[in-house]
């Protein structure tokens, strides 16, 4: 039961109407606890026994801890030592707390007994715990030694940067097929970077919130947004047929976090001759993926609309970390980073190339056909080296070339 003291003076009217009502008293069978006090259990088995303190008990106990004490190899050992035979619960402890219980005289005898015993540990532990420190600090010294005399490296070997390494990879894959790499300018203009890509005048892409205009205004030069407007100028360059791969940085009004930055750098493939299909893409894209991640990946076709190409797809691949790689038949890790537990990764974007993007680059569309592809190559290297964040490859720390930056 719980008590409540009131107190009626100077309480509100209403509550003090509440108060005058008869209190009934109750029986208590037992005396009331204090609020703030918790029952203490009895235990109904038998009381431990208090512990024997004779020459026998206490010489077996510091025989027992000079033997401990004598093989702790380190400092942490010799602490758990010192808790087992010397701490609360030890036998000296027990015995020494037991001391006040003994008759009158017996405690002077029991007491020289414990503490000449327990002192005698004392002494030990603290001869052991000197000289095992002093064999770990040496120790330490001597791991941490640097010989002076020796010859430094005042020009510490750097590594290429990750992307670079990345990039040169691509680009011997495309060389290895036969395709050659074309370049342009980063400044490009306007009728280049969209109107020359069936991108139409209402297009999204071609608004102030994605694409980084120069001034002023009304220029008609932008920086690239992507390197398609190299595809368009090698085949008003060259005509057809045309096979070329188009690495470069591109440029996007993005803020810059863990999967997107502001300048970052793309591969996009054009191939243009009279009989190419979207079979040959498959092909390629496939090859590509091999080439980069090795095995052979298994990848699917999904529909998408992009104002250069039709049809239009984005190319995914099996993911290559999580149980997916086994195959169509094995279902994804839903925890997996890599896939988001879908079990495909996207690869990027690809088609056959729209009719009249081959016309405004002057190539006959009854003649020729061809597919056109893009890819970002840092999500590349995300993937495939495991990069949990774009702004590691940017910050420019040279930990992180030399990590990632060497391959042979």
């Amino acid at each position: 039961m719980r008590c409540v003291a009131h107190r009626r003076d100077g309480a509100p009217e209403a509550v003090r109407g509440l108060l005058e009502w008869p209190v009934v008293p109750v029986p208590r069978p037992v005396r009331p606890l204090c609020p703030r006090t918790k029952a203490i259990p009895v235990s109904e088995s038998s009381p431990t026994p208090a512990p024997v303190i004779d020459e026998a008990t206490i010489g077996a106990a510091v025989d027992a801890a000079l033997a401990a004490i004598a093989a702790a190899a380190s400092t942490d050992e010799l602490k758990q030592v010192r808790i087992q035979h010397v701490g609360d619960a030890s036998v000296l402890s027990s015995a020494n707390r037991a001391i006040k219980d003994l008759p009158k005289d017996q405690k002077a005898a029991a007491g020289k007994l414990v503490g000449q015993s327990k002192g005698r540990v004392q002494k030990e532990l603290a001869a052991r715990q000197q000289q095992l420190a002093a064999a770990e600090e040496e120790a330490a010294l001597a791991a941490e030694t640097v010989d002076v005399t020796l010859p430094t490296d005042l020009r510490p070997r750097g590594a290429s940067h990750p992307l670079t390494v990345l990039q040169d990879r691509i680009n011997d894959f495309f060389v290895g097929i036969g395709w050659e790499i074309a370049e342009g300018p980063e400044i490009e203009s306007e009728w280049l970077n969209f109107d020359a890509l069936n991108a139409d005048a209402e297009h999204p892409s071609r608004s102030m919130q994605d694409t980084l205009y120069l001034a002023p205004e009304d220029s008609g030069m932008l920086l690239r947004t992507q390197t398609s407007p190299v595809q368009i100028r090698a085949m008003l360059e060259r005509g057809a047929p045309l096979y070329v791969a188009c690495p470069g940085t591109v440029y996007r009004a993005d803020e810059i976090d863990a999967t997107h930055s502001p300048m970052f750098h793309q591969v996009e493939g054009l191939a243009i001759g009279k009989d190419l299909t979207m079979a040959n893409l498959v092909g390629t894209l496939d090859a590509f993926a091999a080439h980069i991640f090795g095995g052979a990946p298994i990848t699917r076709l999904r529909p998408n609309h992009f104002p250069f190409t039709e049809p239009s797809a984005e190319m995914d691949f099996r993911c290559f970390r999580c149980e997916a790689r086994e195959g169509l038949d094995h279902d994804a890790d839903p925890n997996c980073r890599v896939c988001g537990g879908t079990g495909w990764i996207e690869m990027g974007g690809c088609g056959m190339v729209h009719p009249n993007v081959l016309r405004a680059a002057g190539v006959d569309p009854e003649e020729y056909q061809g597919f056109a592809f893009g890819l970002g190559i840092e999500r590349i290297l995300m993937l495939r080296n495991g990069v949990a964040d774009m702004r590691d490859i940017v910050e420019g720390d040279v930990r992180f070339s030399q990590h990632y930056g060497t391959e042979i």
